[in-house]
């Protein structure tokens, strides 16, 4: 799976966020260290229990990746 994230440097921290998934957001001092909570906070979020309603229907939905995607530099 792939996220967007944000990050930037910020005095002595990176900072960053997943544009996709609200609520993954972290700081740390390298640049590899905040990718690596980042990806870390996406599994805990995406590992937690949906609780639902009994009738609903848990579903997929596949989207094509956007074309500015491939012009970015990871």
């Amino acid at each position: 799976m792939k996220f967007r994230a944000v990050i930037k440097k910020s005095g002595d921290w990176w900072i960053g966020w997943l544009v996709d998934l609200p609520g993954v957001n972290a700081q740390e001092k390298t640049r590899k260290e905040l990718v690596d909570s980042l990806r870390i906070g996406a599994e805990d979020l995406l590992a937690m229990e949906v609780p639902f309603e009994p009738e609903a229907q848990m579903t997929t939905v596949i989207v094509r990746d956007p074309t500015w995607a491939e012009s970015q530099v990871s």
